[in-house]
């Protein structure tokens, strides 16, 4: 049985773990916390922007790649119709909907109409493409949700088709802690996952909408039992209902790592929280052991290979010193950036930002190279938000390509083994 040790539990290392642990490997993943899932909006983006708004990824990747040759859809673009499909098949507790072939529209926190190919049915229903009327709900005791902003801002959000939207607001003061005024997400989840709450804010929604409606609520609606508690919601609102993602802590993307744990335990694998890899032992060329820092000590752990999807910079994969250095935290790989004396930002902060686009360049089994091209070490990947080229919260690319790029590290070390 091949030993891979994985490091990162985002969704670029769970897609990674789950795939090795489920073809036999002895998977162990090492993080030193949860990973990025719990900050996003538990969606699966895969192109939503190009050089505009892109309403069919799979049509539209295809030149994106032609006009960015660097960005790792020039490797991952034949893995991420069938990488998604096969981690959604693992996931189809949580009801994800769309068919990469057109992006939804879905209404962020603030009233953005936001593209993504893959959504939770819950989230799914808020799709704004044929327009429609909403009522935005928020909860008086949950800070993280802004039902005015999000309404005024959705009625000026520019929708294809000549489709409009017609939204107001409300709020309800339903609470699982009365009298608190300040009350987390999670809270809220819990209290809806054991029914205390339900019937409350099922009434105080079913007070406040009105008909043709569709109800617009902070993504609270269950943690461990999410679907099972929309349908309920539904059923006593009678009306359609759609969570929208708060700000961190976000229900949708914990429900997703929640359950992407499960799934990489259920078929054998070991997920430890905590440590952190602090490099490796080189043996001819391939990762023998890697190091890790648990406490006050350095143990190793033998490996057959390893998979590195520790993230970009907001991760703390990446890093850029008081010098202007660039530098991978683990191994010390070589970050390719911005060329000397070009620019690492641009004046306006939507447009591309070179620095932004810095990572490790790969060969085609996302081998991290050196700058003659050659794989540093046989037997260690790369996935994830670590590769060069992209600027996934600008193309709104994020998840396809963790998802694509764990299963192609996946695939080629069960290949080469």
């Amino acid at each position: 049985m091949i030993r891979v040790v994985v490091i990162g539990a985002g969704l670029a290392g769970m897609t990674a773990a789950l795939y090795l642990a489920e073809h036999g490997a002895r998977v162990t993943v090492i993080a030193r916390g949860a990973g990025s899932l719990h900050l996003s909006p538990g969606t699966i983006d895969v192109l939503g922007y190009a050089s505009k708004l892109v309403e069919s990824p799979d049509a539209d990747i295809p030149a994106f790649v032609g006009a960015n040759p660097r960005h790792p859809y020039r490797r991952l673009g034949g893995d991420i119709a069938e990488a998604v499909s096969w981690l959604l098949s693992h996931l189809a507790i949580l009801r994800y909907v769309g068919d990469g072939e057109t992006n939804m529209l879905l209404p962020t926190a603030v009233g953005v109409a936001r593209p993504t190919a893959f959504a939770p049915a819950s989230m799914a229903a808020a799709d704004l493409r044929q327009g429609g009327r909403f009522v935005a709900v928020g909860l008086s005791a949950l800070k993280d949700f802004f039902p005015k902003i999000l309404a005024d801002n959705l009625e000026r959000a520019s929708l294809p088709d000549g489709a409009t939207v017609a939204v107001r607001h409300a709020e309800v003061a339903v609470s699982p802690r009365p009298g608190w005024a300040d009350v987390a997400a999670p809270v809220f989840a819990r209290a809806l996952d054991d029914g205390s709450l339900m019937a409350p804010f099922a009434d105080a929604l079913r007070r406040v909408v009105e008909p043709g409606e569709t109800v617009l609520v902070p993504a609270v609606l269950g943690l461990d039992r999410g679907p099972e508690v929309w349908d309920d919601l539904c059923e006593r609102v009678g009306a359609p209902v759609a969570e929208i993602p708060t700000l961190p802590p976000s229900i949708p993307g914990m429900r997703l790592s929640q359950h992407l744990t499960a799934a990489v335990s259920t078929a054998g694998g070991t997920v430890v929280l905590g440590p952190s890899v602090v490099g490796g032992s080189d043996g001819g060329g391939r990762i023998t052991e890697v190091l890790v820092k648990d406490a006050a000590r350095t143990r190793e752990i033998r490996v057959d290979a390893v998979v590195l999807a520790t993230g970009g910079f907001s991760a703390g994969g990446l890093d850029l010193d008081s010098h202007g250095e660039l530098r991978e935290t683990v191994f010390d790989l070589a970050v390719a950036g911005p060329p000397p004396g070009e620019p690492r930002f641009s004046a306006r902060h939507l447009d591309h930002q070179p620095l932004m686009a810095a990572g490790l360049e790969v060969d085609d089994v996302l081998r991290p190279c050196g700058p003659g091209g050659q794989p540093r070490w046989a037997n260690l990947h790369a996935a994830g938000a670590m590769l060069a080229g992209a600027e996934p919260w600008r193309e709104k690319s994020g998840e396809g390509i963790a998802i694509a790029s764990g299963y192609r590290a996946a695939r080629a070390i069960l290949e080469e083994i």
